[in-house]
């Protein structure tokens, strides 16, 4: 996190987060244009994943967004998910991504990666796949998932993964989330 100088004091403060979150399908034409920023600035700038984030399944695809809120007002996607059908009842998910500032809050991956399963669920779905990055693979058994295979995408190591349906949802959907952690200063 940047820290930041205050003119009227000698010192620094830490950039503002906000403290009020929300995860929902992106139905705002802003809230898709952070969407597609955010996995743009992720895996294609930060990781350097992929040229181009975008591909023909978004066609698609069902995006879900977490929304930063200040005052009670929206104000800025912090992490983003999509699902997709690829045939009547097998959905993917993809490209979970998270705001590099907002990665300690604790529960918006967690809380991205539910309502993704959760509203799959309700379209229908009988088999939710993705394919990880090896390094989140023990993350997402944390969520209920199962490792099917190791398999090599992009020149990288991933896994292709399977959601426990029965699990889902396994926390409460489309309600704010609780407070960051705390932050220790040590």
């Amino acid at each position: 996190m940047a820290e930041q100088a205050f003119a009227l004091i000698d010192g620094t403060f830490a950039d503002f987060l906000a403290g009020d979150l929300l995860v929902r399908p992106a139905v705002e034409s802003w809230e898709r244009q952070d969407y597609y920023a955010l996995r743009r600035a992720v895996f294609s700038l930060e990781q350097q994943l992929l040229v181009q984030d975008k591909d023909e399944n978004d066609f698609q695809a069902i995006p879900i967004v977490a929304v930063a809120f200040h005052c009670g007002m929206p104000e800025q996607v912090v992490g983003a998910v999509r699902i997709y059908q690829t045939e009547p009842g097998c959905w993917y998910g993809g490209r979970l991504c998270v705001e590099p500032a907002y990665r300690r809050h604790g529960m918006i991956g967690k809380a991205l990666v539910n309502e993704a399963v959760s509203r799959a669920i309700e379209l229908g779905c009988e088999t939710f796949l993705a394919t990880v990055q090896q390094a989140n693979e023990s993350y997402f058994h944390s969520l209920h998932w199962d490792t099917l295979q190791a398999i090599q995408l992009l020149g990288q190591p991933h896994c292709l993964m399977q959601a426990r349906l029965d699990c889902y949802p396994f926390m409460a959907r489309q309600v704010a989330l609780p407070p960051r952690k705390a932050v220790r200063h040590e």
